[in-house]
């Protein structure tokens, strides 16, 4: 956990909302010099804290509405700070709870040097990285409609489709074996819904190449030197790190990625492990794919694979291959150097 310790001569904390946003500044004393609800707006949030700009530093929860402050502050030359928000609900949590509370919290928090850090994403790269989470989305939904049609042959107990149906070519003739007309739509429905999301699925995909290109070429060929890892994968690998250079120690990054678990000890008793939810979910997801596909991809994997599997068992074996795959990645963007399959297997 990072926390942000700079001092400033003036502190905002802002609860924000959707429409609203509560407001509290204190001065390095820890008067309160501004408590204000206001709505979200530019010219409002400026005027109001212009007496207060000099070596002002400005705090808010990380939210899905804080692109646009954040925004604001880098075009004003405001210092700003993201909390992270699950670290934040533990640190300032408390019995009473409204706005005008919430946003003193957080301006304490900064002023006492206890605001945990979320990283602020650069907006020049944020909006591909959201096309590419929007392009998951969409990909989990198709997923979920072809699992509802093996389910609903399992339900009438007739045998499942033969080939693979993630191919558009093995899904003809699917739900002619039911003998229920409305069985057959709901079958139909989900084909209808499989083919369409295809098509905004590949759509996507051709855009976020487009957009890609000018912002890490060599990143991009150095993973897709890893067997398993394609365009797509590579690409969301890279657009959810954007600067490898933020994590000091490659066990911050595994930490971030949600390749390890956090050990809870207390006077020398082990009391499980914690932060399950805390880090990136989609290097987690990545990885985690990385791992499957790099087994499918090569022959070394599956001999390394088939050792930890007879002694961790599958899941775990998964678990510690996509986790090697995690520190690979680390050490090749920051040394720029492509992926080394006999160290990798060494190691």
């Amino acid at each position: 956990m990072r926390f942000y310790t700079k001092a400033h001569k003036h502190y905002c904390g802002i609860d924000l909302h959707a429409r609203t946003m509560y407001v509290c500044i204190f001065n390095q004393e820890g008067v309160v010099l501004l408590h204000q609800d206001l709505p979200c707006d530019r010219g409002r949030f400026l005027s109001a804290i212009d007496p207060y700009r000099e070596d002002l530093v400005v705090g808010v929860e990380c939210i899905f509405t804080w692109y646009w402050i954040a925004d604001l502050c880098a075009a004003e030359g405001i210092a700003f700070v993201l909390g992270h928000a699950l670290y934040m609900r533990a640190i300032h949590g408390a019995k009473a709870k409204n706005d005008r509370i919430d946003s003193s919290k957080i301006g304490g928090l900064l002023r006492g040097g206890l605001m945990p850090q979320a990283y602020v994403y650069p907006a020049e790269m944020r909006a591909t990285r959201d096309l590419m989470r929007r392009r998951l989305h969409f990909v989990r939904h198709r997923g979920s409609l072809l699992a509802h049609i093996q389910m609903t042959h399992h339900q009438y107990n007739l045998p499942s489709p033969g080939k693979r149906i993630t191919y558009r070519a093995n899904r003809e003739g699917i739900g002619d074996g039911f003998e229920d007309m409305s069985v057959r739509d709901s079958i139909a429905a989900d084909l209808a819904l499989v083919d369409h999301y295809e098509v905004v699925i590949g759509e996507l995909e051709a855009a976020v190449v487009r957009q890609a290109r000018g912002h890490d070429p060599n990143g991009f060929q150095l993973l897709r030197s890893i067997p398993g890892i394609g365009k797509v994968l590579s690409l969301t690998i890279l657009y959810e790190i954007h600067d490898i250079g933020r994590f000091e120690r490659v066990q911050e990054f595994a930490s971030y990625s949600r390749l390890v678990k956090c050990q809870k000890i207390s006077a020398g008793k082990v009391l499980g492990t914690s932060g399950a939810k805390i880090g990136n979910a989609y290097l987690k997801w990545a990885f985690s794919e990385a791992a499957v596909l790099f087994l499918a991809k090569c022959p070394q994997g599956r001999t390394l694979f088939t050792r930890l599997e007879r002694k961790h068992g599958k899941a775990k074996a998964l678990s510690i291959l996509a986790h090697k795959i995690g520190r690979a990645v680390y050490y090749m963007l920051a040394r720029k150097t492509a992926f080394d399959l006999e160290r990798f297997l060494k190691s």
